[in-house]
């Protein structure tokens, strides 16, 4: 009895050391397993943060593109007025030349100072840009009939239907 009494004493304390280990191994294993759940914890407000950042400058990217193509347009666009400019400087005299001709012939008229083709068209242009709602402009003796009849004719601008006295560009976007 006292033999199997030591035999069940020796498989009780291995029988112990073996829960005690188990116990730290369990404790070991729990520890790790929060270290791991920390870790995806953090990981997912990382890749939550990486995909706002990712989101913000993909704006950011689109508003320099953006920005970007208003500045080619705008440079493109002062191209394009240079070149109407220096076409109708060409092939258009100025209207001052002939209003002094006709003006050497008869004196009696007071000169009006007359513009040209290409300051009709900007103040055409700007008026169309600005207000879009109301295009229109009034017609002054500063504007020289030929080249409004010209312009008429061309197709290029549009006489307002109650008033013949205001014009607007023609929409060509439309």
């Amino acid at each position: 009895l006292q033999k199997v009494k030591n035999d069940l004493e020796m498989v009780l304390s291995a029988v112990q050391s073996k829960n005690k280990k188990l116990e730290e191994d369990l404790k070991r294993e729990q520890q790790w397993c929060e270290e791991q759940e920390q870790v995806l914890d953090t990981l997912n407000k990382t890749e939550e943060e990486t995909k706002t950042q990712v989101e913000q400058p993909s704006t950011k990217r689109e508003f320099d593109e953006l920005k970007n193509k208003i500045m080619k347009l705008k440079s493109y666009r002062k191209k394009l007025l240079s070149a109407l400019g220096e076409f109708l400087d060409e092939h258009f005299s100025l209207p001052e030349k002939v209003a002094n001709t006709e003006n050497k012939k008869s004196s009696a008229e007071p000169a009006v100072e007359l513009i040209t083709v290409q300051e009709v068209l900007e103040i055409l242009i700007n008026k169309l840009m600005t207000t879009p709602h109301e295009p229109y402009v009034t017609i002054n003796e500063s504007f020289w009939p030929p080249y409004i009849e010209l312009l008429l004719r061309c197709g290029i601008v549009l006489r307002h239907p109650e008033d013949p006295k205001r014009l607007r560009l023609e929409a060509f976007h439309t």
